[in-house]
């Protein structure tokens, strides 16, 4: 069946059907990424047209680091060594690296398919270069997995919240730095590893580990806490979290 057409056999008239405001909304949407593409795009160009000699050494050691999540598997090997909290940390945050991963190599990478960043013409200076992985660009697996396990961790061990921060924060810009990923590439990974380690969270509030109890429980409270001068002091209740 066609489409009803006017006298002069156009559809644009009174007699078009209605377009509705899908397509409207579906160009203003285009619009958007395509101007989120033009900022992201030159933002990186910035970084890589901004001489950092004493920089670039660094950022790309800290890049080849974290390649399968070394840092962090480091990390959790030596908080392994410490007490039942630490433990606990380790284990979480081993977990969340592990959804993190799974989610940005698996899921992500393959659902958006991004193209790596031209690294020659954007003049990366070759002092920063590593191996250009043959993967997708978006999201950036190794910002995901760095900030899932500096999440999942503070959490457990809230000492350890801003240095761990601090570094994965260093891992995801040195992936630009570097010029393997855009801006846009890093602040996807930083909100998928936010969502890992929650997932990771999660599952170890619902699954405690036996030997590891909570920081929280049963610790004595003195007799002048209670308002008695003598008898055997009070004790608060336990905690209901896995932490």
């Amino acid at each position: 069946m066609t489409e009803p057409t006017n006298a002069d056999g156009d559809t644009s008239g009174p007699l078009a059907p209605d377009p509705g405001p899908a397509r409207p909304r579906r160009r203003a949407l285009t619009a958007v990424l395509r101007d989120l593409r033009a900022v992201d795009g030159a933002l990186y160009a910035a970084v890589a047209a901004t001489s950092t000699p004493t920089l670039d050494r660094a950022l790309r050691r800290l890049s080849h680091a974290a390649d399968h999540s070394k840092v962090s598997l480091g990390i959790a090997s030596v908080l392994a060594m410490g007490g039942a909290r630490p433990r606990r940390a380790a284990l979480v945050g081993v977990g969340a690296v592990a959804v993190a991963s799974a989610s940005a190599n698996v899921l992500g990478k393959r659902l958006v398919r991004r193209a790596r960043p031209d690294r020659e013409a954007a003049r990366v200076t070759v002092d920063r270069h590593v191996p250009m992985p043959a993967s997708a660009s978006f999201p950036s697996g190794h910002t995901a997995s760095a900030v899932a396990f500096a999440t999942a961790v503070g959490v457990v061990l809230p000492a350890a919240a801003v240095p761990l921060g601090a570094l994965a924060s260093a891992v995801g810009y040195a992936r630009v730095h570097v010029g393997v990923h855009y801006p846009g590439d890093v602040a996807a990974g930083a909100v998928l590893g936010i969502a890992s380690a929650a997932a990771a969270l999660a599952a170890a509030a619902a699954t405690p580990v036996p030997g590891v109890r909570s920081v929280c429980s049963a610790a004595p409270v003195s007799s002048s806490a209670t308002g008695q001068g003598g008898g055997r002091a009070g004790r608060q209740p336990k905690a209901l979290t896995a932490w």
